[in-house]
């Protein structure tokens, strides 16, 4: 089993930059798939980004261009870098995990207690 605390949000103006980062307790190795969610208040949640144990990645084509995942073996470490923020990334952000059993089950897997982005002027 795995544990995820995220950090790093807050409140920025349009146009600037955050990074969130995802603490990982437990063993990164045993993790097949990371990922990236939000939630807006009234919006269903959203899968914004996603990364494979092999590195590979996908976004959300509303992130695609600003947003960089990736994820850290040495520093059991996820990150999401975003940059050209719009009021519309104003949303809960969650990191969330999936072991390959997760994955192949379609089980939902760990997830991190959320952390804040607002996105204003």
């Amino acid at each position: 089993q795995v544990q995820l605390v995220e950090s790093g949000g807050g409140l920025v103006q349009p146009g600037g930059s955050l990074r969130l980062s995802c603490a990982v307790y437990g063993s990164i190795s045993s993790i097949f798939v990371m990922n990236w969610h939000r939630q807006a208040p009234g919006k269903q949640r959203e899968l914004v980004a996603a990364i494979t144990r092999g590195g590979s990645t996908n976004y959300a084509d509303s992130v695609k261009g600003r947003f960089t995942i990736s994820r850290s073996h040495a520093e059991n470490a996820a990150y999401l870098q975003m940059n050209s923020l719009k009021p519309e990334d104003t949303a809960v952000y969650y990191c969330n995990t999936q072991d390959y059993s997760d994955y192949v089950h379609s089980r939902e897997g760990s997830w991190g207690q959320g952390t804040q982005v607002t996105v204003s002027s």
